[in-house]
């Protein structure tokens, strides 16, 4: 650990739980990078990423949004193409596009919607979208024949998040620029709609631990109630 972290790590009492008040004024006092930092939930589930039936992904709508402007690519068939426009998304995409994805690997999007009927036709470029975690899915709200709709929400701060391998999940609420209040409002809408992602076959303990931290910061462990 560096001399600055070991420094902005000495501002955090690691017994103590804090509330989100608190730790959102920590999170701010130990960010000393010269940008903008992100602020981060992270948070430690009770589940076995290796099942099927624990896997978390869903979407939140964060008030005030993540501090980034997402660009949204929208696949869609010619009779969509004008809606999908109108509701502001950066690329509109159709079959051919979809090849030259396949064939070039480039993408130029942060996230993907498609209507029902183009999902078959974009499997062509699933290679090339998936890892990328760019491929359009129902869970993640990135499929619906209301194209409109779906680009206005990822627009005005709609975020899709899943588990990782360690059943831990990682999110962005913002920046350090905020105001606590903002903040603590997305904060409270992602925890609301984490609570109730808890999967049925989990027994105990959904949420073990949350932590906050700024980007290159240290993390400050907060209340979940």
């Amino acid at each position: 650990m560096s001399k600055r972290m070991k420094d902005l790590d000495s501002k955090v009492d690691k017994t103590k739980v804090y509330s989100i008040e608190e730790a959102l004024k920590l999170v701010k006092e130990t960010s000393n990078v010269k940008f903008d930092a992100s602020v981060e939930v992270h948070a430690k589930l009770g589940i076995d990423p290796k099942k099927g039936d624990q896997q978390i992904r869903s979407t939140a709508v964060l008030p005030h949004g993540t501090g980034k402007t997402k660009t949204v690519a929208a696949f869609v068939s010619p009779g969509d193409e004008k809606t999908a426009k109108e509701a502001g998304a950066d690329f509109v995409y159709g079959e051919e596009d979809i090849k030259k994805i396949k064939d070039s690997g480039k993408v130029e999007f942060d996230v993907a919607v498609a209507t029902p009927e183009m999902m078959p036709k974009l499997a062509l470029a699933a290679k090339i979208l998936g890892p990328k975690g760019l491929m359009p899915n129902p869970k993640s709200g990135t499929v619906d024949a209301n194209v409109g709709k779906m680009i206005k929400e990822m627009k005005a701060g709609k975020v899709a998040f899943k588990n990782d391998d360690t059943g831990i999940i990682h999110q962005v609420i913002g920046k350090v620029s905020f105001e606590d209040k903002k903040l603590r409002e997305n904060f409270q809408s992602f925890l609301d709609v984490l609570k109730k992602s808890k999967p049925t076959g989990v027994k105990g303990i959904f949420i073990r631990s949350i932590h906050i931290a700024s980007s290159m910061g240290p993390s400050v462990k907060v209340l979940t109630d």
